[in-house]
């Protein structure tokens, strides 16, 4: 969609919700407390959504089975934002005025997230986003103001891309980098930024900075170019679709050095794309490992698989956490009024998720730690992990 098209949409969307905030949804005389699941559940993050979602359900299956909250039982209404911006936008507004959910959670794509933000805010609802990690889904970027109505259980890139950097110059002795960023995601160029500052900050040099677009298949001349530049180890931070046929053809063509990346790796398809093979000697940072020894994630690992007959991928985790964080606020504010909602949010410190210990902070994102996932002949193994 055009960007152009898609202002005048929004701008539509947001005119709706702005009488929508005025005239009030309801949901004191509801019997059930509505959650809305905003996940990538077409698309090219379609893995990564369904995961978020099926977490999620299951958190709401329990919270369920305990009684509930506030004497009602929580109702999950999804919505699918086909891992489009325009269509996020357009999903959360349904969830918003048609279904009138008392708060959102879901949604990892930060480009789909930033498109939904705008719809909730402009609403005056609570938008617990699970995964997306870009400053700019709960800053904005003009005014530096933190938006009001939107908060997220997840860490963000200038953490995890620091955290990449670190460990290719600390743990794999890198010197010279080169990097290959999707041009057409937030998430993705915003990694490559804090990536580029925290290794030249580390002492290493960026040799190759190239760019592709979501949907491209063929990398083979910019791989070329990027091993003209002698780099020690590639950065790609984006999502698995692309980076699955990046990594087949960096190796077809000779390229042996380290393959970084982030969270947008964490998918049963990486594998299934580049080839188990390729994949060794590649590594990312993400919120969580099914390796995590902890009671709580053990329990969790094993309630997953058994739900739904896999191991849970992170985004898995983090929309279950979502859920739990958001629920936690709801009681604690006693209330489904989305200001003492958000009040509540804002409060919430050391909650003990499953992806970890978590804060909100300020900016209204969560203080928490991550992990190095290596892959090892198709399979992921928990390499190490880093507190903020």
């Amino acid at each position: 969609m055009k960007k152009g098209f898609l202002k005048l949409a929004t701008a539509g969307i947001i005119a709706a919700l702005m009488a929508l905030s005025v005239t009030g949804c309801g949901g004191k005389s509801e019997k059930n407390i509505k959650i809305g699941l905003l996940n990538e559940m077409t698309g090219g993050n379609a893995t990564i959504g369904t995961a978020a979602a099926n977490g999620a359900k299951m958190a709401i299956k329990e919270i369920n089975a305990k009684g509930g909250v506030l004497g009602k039982q929580l109702k999950a209404v999804s919505a699918d934002n086909k891992s489009e911006p325009a269509e996020a936008a357009n999903a959360m507004t349904k969830l918003l005025m048609q279904d009138n959910v008392v708060a959102v959670t879901g949604t990892f794509s930060s480009s789909n997230a930033i498109a939904a933000a705008s719809v909730a805010e402009s609403a005056k609802k609570p938008y617990l986003i699970a995964g997306a990690t870009n400053p700019k889904v709960t800053v904005d970027p003009k005014t530096q103001k933190v938006k009001k109505y939107i908060y997220r259980v997840c860490f963000i890139d200038p953490f995890q891309g620091t955290v990449a950097a670190n460990f290719a110059s600390n743990n794999l002795k890198a010197t010279k980098a080169a990097m290959l960023i999707d041009n057409s995601s937030d998430y993705s160029k915003g990694l490559g930024e804090f990536f580029q500052t925290a290794f030249v900050k580390a002492g290493g040099t960026v040799v190759a900075n190239e760019a592709y677009l979501q949907k491209d298949t063929d990398f083979k001349a910019t791989l070329t170019k990027i091993k003209a530049q002698g780099a020690d180890v590639l950065f790609v931070p984006g999502y698995y679709e692309e980076v699955g046929k990046i990594v087949k053809q960096a190796r077809e063509m000779g390229l042996t050095m380290p393959i970084v990346g982030a969270d947008g790796w964490d998918s049963p398809k990486l594998a299934e794309i580049a080839g188990e093979k390729a994949l060794n000697n590649t590594f990312f940072t993400n919120h969580y490992s099914v390796d995590d020894p902890s009671e709580a994630g053990k329990a969790f690992v094993a309630n997953y698989t058994k739900e739904f007959g896999q191991k849970p991928e992170a985004l898995a985790v983090l929309g279950y956490d979502a859920v739990y964080v958001l629920v936690d606020a709801i009681k604690r504010a006693n209330s489904t009024d989305a200001d003492k909602i958000i009040a509540a949010l804002s409060d919430t410190k050391n909650f003990k998720a499953v992806s970890g210990i978590t804060t909100i902070n300020a900016s209204h994102d969560a203080d928490k730690s991550a992990v190095i996932i290596e892959m090892k002949d198709g399979k992921q193994i928990l390499n190490t992990s880093i507190k903020p």
